[in-house]
């Protein structure tokens, strides 16, 4: 019998046959890498969409319960494509966007402007403009600076009081949380927001009410990334809401919204285990509610960001095996590297943050016995390594097909041409169906923007 999967690492539609072959959606592996190729990313799209609305239903029902309106944005940073952004909105979504390229795939979506927002720490006047023309909901400006500019754009674009353009301001609240320094966010020495520290994010909400040709939305924060504890995200709803009381005693200006961000862990390996989405809706509704009792204040509207943890565990990515190569290290143990048809160019994660993953064959079970194995990438870095360490079957041999989970999220958005590899498509796949909506790119691709 193959060894059971790790239910809450791989997608739901996720199985096993009794021959040990992977099956998603009712499509076997052998299937889907003999028709779309290898690497291959493979998302569950039912998956994806019950992950939306988990998100969607339990935030709405414990926000409720506090007197609070929710507004659930999927940020499209993770990954984002024409087909993944109307899912999203069909669920009952925004999305969030960063740059104007991921704008245009929203708007291509058909996701009407005020369902979108913009974030970016160093947005250029082209993409501010183009986000004012579409009537985003919100821009989400990350210094003082950047006011002035935003303002100085919505004038040239004939915006006033009457047509004002929405903006909250970025703040960086101080709580150290997530995994690599990298992917922390509301520390104060790093490049987004205006920190709390000496008054300057209240300076930078008191210099948005200044210009009449801007609306003060509210006030926006993201603390990190792969966050398993709920205590963080309410730590920081605190000082969100103590800033937001500040405000209004400074100005008489009450914030109508607080955006609190994303950063809800995944499980990568099965040791982890995925943030509770409800029980976390639950701890921030009343985290948020007690403080403003205590406050004296209202509720504000509530907007989050989840962006890994709903598309993160949609998808695996299918290799097939190449070179499997014994390797006798110095104290004379023996790892066994077994390389495969992608690696960095598809998932940089490992090599940017020493990110961990897990695999399995996708194409059989595979001997009980097992070896000490390293899957790296082709490559030319020997930083190129997809997992660091992992028992694989002893007789995995080239032409085997390798699967790895929990590749939704940062893998094919954070893709590259590097040695010139191509980048994969991304399969969806639902109720026995496939369908290709992002394909392969070709040789042509790449030479097309090579002019010689």
């Amino acid at each position: 019998m193959p060894a059971p999967l790790e239910q809450h690492v791989w997608p739901t539609s996720a199985d096993l046959t009794p021959a040990g072959e992977l099956v998603l959606a009712g499509l076997t592996a052998t299937d889907l890498a003999r028709d779309f190729g290898t690497p291959a990313f493979v998302m569950d799209e039912k998956h994806f969409r019950d992950r939306a609305r988990l998100f969607r239903d339990s935030f709405t029902e414990a926000f409720a319960a506090v007197g609070a309106e929710v507004d659930v944005y999927y940020a499209g940073k993770s990954f984002l494509s024409v087909a993944v952004a109307r899912w999203a909105r069909e669920e009952g979504l925004r999305v969030d966007t960063c740059t104007g390229g991921e704008l245009a795939v929203a708007l291509r979506a058909g996701v009407p402007g005020a369902e979108i927002g913009l974030h970016g720490n160093n947005k250029s006047d082209a993409e501010i403009s183009r986000a004012i023309e579409a009537g985003v909901g919100r821009v989400v400006v990350d210094s003082f600076a950047e006011i002035d500019r935003v303002a100085e754009l919505a004038r040239d674009a004939g915006r006033d009081s009457s047509t004002r353009v929405p903006v909250m301001v970025r703040v960086t609240t101080g709580i150290h949380a997530g995994g690599h320094e990298f992917i922390s966010t509301a520390h104060e020495d790093q490049k987004f927001g205006v920190s709390l520290t000496g008054g300057q994010a209240l300076a930078a909400l008191r210099a948005v009410l200044d210009h009449p040709e801007l609306e003060l939305l509210g006030a926006h924060t993201h603390i990190g990334s792969q966050i398993q504890d709920a205590a963080a995200f309410e730590a920081n709803a605190r000082k969100m809401l103590a800033l937001r009381a500040d405000l209004e005693t400074e100005t008489g200006y009450l914030l109508p919204e607080l955006d609190l961000g994303g950063g809800y862990g995944i499980a990568y390996v099965p040791s982890e285990t995925p943030i509770d989405v409800p029980a976390l809706a639950r701890d921030l509704a009343g985290a948020v509610g007690a403080v403003c009792a205590e406050l004296g204040t209202t509720v504000p509207r509530i907007s989050i960001e989840p962006g890994r943890s709903v598309v993160g565990s949609t998808t695996v990515t299918l290799y097939t095996v190449g070179v499997v190569k014994p390797v006798t290290l110095d104290d004379g143990s023996v790892r066994t590297y077994v390389s495969v048809d992608g690696g960095m160019s598809d998932n940089i994660r490992p090599a940017l943050y020493g990110a961990e993953y897990t695999a399995r064959l996708a194409n059989r079970s595979g001997s009980a016995e097992t070896v000490r194995a390293r899957v790296v990438g082709k490559h030319c870095e020997s930083g190129d390594i997809v997992i660091s360490d992992i028992e694989l079957p002893s007789d995995v041999t080239p032409g085997d097909l390798l699967a790895v989970p929990a590749t939704g999220a940062y893998g094919r958005s954070m893709a590259s041409n590097y040695n010139h590899v191509l980048r994969p498509p991304v399969v969806a796949v639902a109720d026995g169906a496939a369908r290709v909506i992002v394909r392969r790119e070709t040789e042509d691709d790449l030479l097309a923007l090579d002019v010689g």
